[in-house]
């Protein structure tokens, strides 16, 4: 494992639900549009559309985008922490496999997000795939998504 970097999750009500997946590499964070959010189950291949990189501080962004912007809608950070590269990130991405452990609030242990044939060209899709490790959970006894739908900061952070 090499050095840690910085991981966001952010749930995003846009034109539809998805969670933006997003991981520091090369001074930006690589984002993943996941429609239905991550799952802990490892037979549960979630569909990852590669989207544009974002700054480095929209990882901690929650709010609401305004209605004339690109993503306009409700955001809501739903998880952050450290990722962790298991090989060399910027080879295993340009590669389209890219292996990782992930230390955050609700997501944790190994995961990969896999690169896919794309037979439209247009929009770059992957998956990302939890592997198996102490901290996956068959899907039908738990669904992170729907038992911890609210922001990480209510966690991490005091009430005012």
């Amino acid at each position: 494992m090499s050095h840690e970097l910085l991981f966001a999750v952010q749930k995003h009500w846009a034109s539809r639900l998805h969670y933006d997946f997003r991981l520091e590499l090369g001074g930006v964070m690589k984002s993943w549009a996941v429609p239905k959010g991550p799952s802990l189950d490892p037979h549960d291949k979630r569909m990852a559309i590669e989207v544009d990189d974002h700054a480095l501080a929209y990882a901690d962004f929650e709010g609401e985008i305004p209605p004339d912007q690109y993503g306009a809608g409700r955001v809501l950070l739903w998880d952050r922490g450290s990722w962790c590269p298991i090989g060399n990130p910027r080879q295993d991405y340009a590669r389209g496999h890219l292996a990782f452990e992930l230390r955050g609030h609700k997501l944790q242990g190994r995961w990969a997000l896999v690169r896919i044939k794309n037979p439209d060209g247009r929009r770059r899709a992957w998956l990302l795939i939890k592997q198996a490790d102490e901290f996956a959970r068959p899907a039908a006894e738990f669904s992170v998504v729907d038992a911890w739908p609210d922001s990480v900061k209510s966690l991490v952070e005091p009430v005012a």
